[in-house]
């Protein structure tokens, strides 16, 4: 994350009913764990769907489908005791392989360190103290609830 940059990144939430994929990082400044959907930043040159179909390969080694947009939010935070200023492009999509979607925790790996992804409740996210984020994330999901 570079200081004083607004960094444009895309997520998919992969809905299952009420529950959407995330994956758990840590602070470890405040030493506290919270979760975002599986995305990440959106290369030059690059829209932001193909950013998704290609964190998934990478994060996850997962194929996608019926990627669908679902809007864009703006998320500013403190992250290592470093202030950062995103827009998120959230998208919603269907994994091809099927039984992802039994398994509660999925592995993967992220910029060489391992990733630990987890299915959580949208409509109650923090039941566990884990936030989730962007925390404007559920009002857009209720927004396209219909659509899901």
């Amino acid at each position: 994350m570079k200081p004083d940059r607004i960094r444009v990144i895309a997520i998919c939430v992969f809905r299952n009913g009420n529950r959407i994929l995330a994956a758990e990082y840590y602070d470890a400044v405040t030493q506290k764990l919270f979760r975002r959907p599986l995305g990440g930043t959106v290369e030059f040159g690059e829209r932001s769907e193909a950013s998704v179909i290609r964190e998934m390969r990478e994060e996850i080694d997962a194929e996608i489908t019926k990627l669908r947009y679902l809007g864009t939010l703006e998320n500013i935070f403190v992250y290592e005791g470093q202030k950062g200023h995103e827009i998120v492009q959230v998208y919603d999509a269907r994994f091809v392989e099927e039984n992802l979607y039994n398994k509660e925790i999925i592995q993967g790996v992220e910029q060489s360190a391992p990733l630990r992804a987890v299915w959580v409740d949208w409509k109650n996210p923090s039941p566990d103290g884990v936030p989730l984020y962007p925390s404007t994330l559920p009002g857009l999901l209720e927004k396209n609830e219909d659509a899901a």
